[in-house]
């Protein structure tokens, strides 16, 4: 079993314990109160709302490899191999979906090195896109620009390490001239740079940071559209800033998937700066939460399951090792 296998497994077995401790909190009986005057369109609509962000996802996935000028996939495999991506979705920061680079090198011959750094572009892009919604969120509700500031200096702090080759130079050097295990490396990280530089320039985030702002604003809107269904909805506004800080706070700390930080801000939030009743409050975290990052996993799981499919050899001894790097 490769380490992001195992990873998965750890962090299936954390959400049970996060979210058992949310309900234990919260009351088993209040949140089943709750939950019977639940409009269960609500969670049909959220759903929605989070696959339309998948879809806006998979645009920037075809831009990047635009970008690095690969083409000739298929759209249908291609959009497989990025949805096979979030089997990993809950590993930290997201990292485990440079699982679809070794999807892609398996089905298509294309070097994992060459797309594996569209990851990070992708990360980047994302806090982008979520530090416009907080302080979009952030109109005239204190402490929001905290959060819209700690996310712009994660994204500063990344543009300056991908601009300047200083670093990834030394590097490469040091690889080529360091142990013999590790000289093999050094090609490698060389040209996951030279993506690297391609696909996360300050021109090419632009188009893919407004795809984010709309899919994360969207997923903003889901948990609204929740907490409605629950009639005990604060301003849309509040909703998405809810949302967006919470998702910063998961991204940034090293948690698989955010789990327990991301719970916890946006349980807390609700009830303390949304008043929002403690019970709907964790029954619309725990329903945002499904819809999103577990919506996420199944939706990885169906897609890797056609792609085997299709591609009887996927997965092999040799992709599971490639995954896991």
């Amino acid at each position: 079993m490769s380490s992001n296998w195992k990873r998965l497994i750890v962090a299936l077995l954390l959400a049970v314990v996060v979210y058992g401790a949310f309900v234990a909190y919260a009351g088993f009986r209040d949140i089943r109160t709750s939950m019977a005057g639940f409009r269960y369109s609500a969670l049909a609509v959220a759903l929605a709302l989070a696959s339309f962000n998948y879809v806006l996802r998979f645009l920037k996935w075809e831009y990047y490899l635009a970008r690095l000028n690969i083409r000739g996939i298929p759209k249908i495999d291609s959009l497989l191999i990025f949805l096979s991506g979030f089997v990993l979705t809950v590993t930290p920061g997201k990292v485990g979906e440079v699982f679809k680079s070794a999807v892609l090198s398996s089905t298509h011959g294309v070097d994992v090195a060459r797309t594996a750094p569209i990851v990070i572009a992708e990360r980047l892009t994302d806090v982008i896109g979520v530090i416009v919604l907080i302080l979009i969120g952030s109109i005239g509700f204190a402490g929001g620009l905290d959060w819209a500031a700690a996310g712009a200096g994660a994204v500063v702090a990344g543009l300056l390490l991908i601009l300047w080759p200083v670093p990834a130079a030394r590097l490469v050097a040091w690889l080529e001239t360091g142990p013999a295990k590790l000289r093999d490396y050094a090609p490698k990280v060389q040209r996951a740079y030279g993506s690297l530089r391609i696909i996360a320039t300050p021109t090419a985030l632009l188009w893919p940071s407004l795809l984010s702002v709309v899919g994360w604003g969207a997923e903003g809107l889901a948990l609204h559209v929740l907490l409605d269904g629950f009639q005990v909805a604060p301003p849309l506004t509040l909703s998405i800033f809810f949302y967006a800080t919470a998702t910063l706070a998961g991204a940034i700390i090293p948690v698989p998937g955010g789990l327990g930080v991301t719970e916890a801000m946006i349980q807390e939030q609700l009830v303390r700066l949304g008043s929002v009743p403690q019970a709907p409050a964790t029954s619309a975290m725990i329903l945002i939460r499904f819809a999103t990052l577990w919506w996420a996993v199944l939706v990885g799981f169906v897609a890797l399951a056609i792609l085997r499919r299709r591609f009887p050899g996927l997965l092999s001894a040799d992709d599971e090792v490639a995954a896991g790097r």
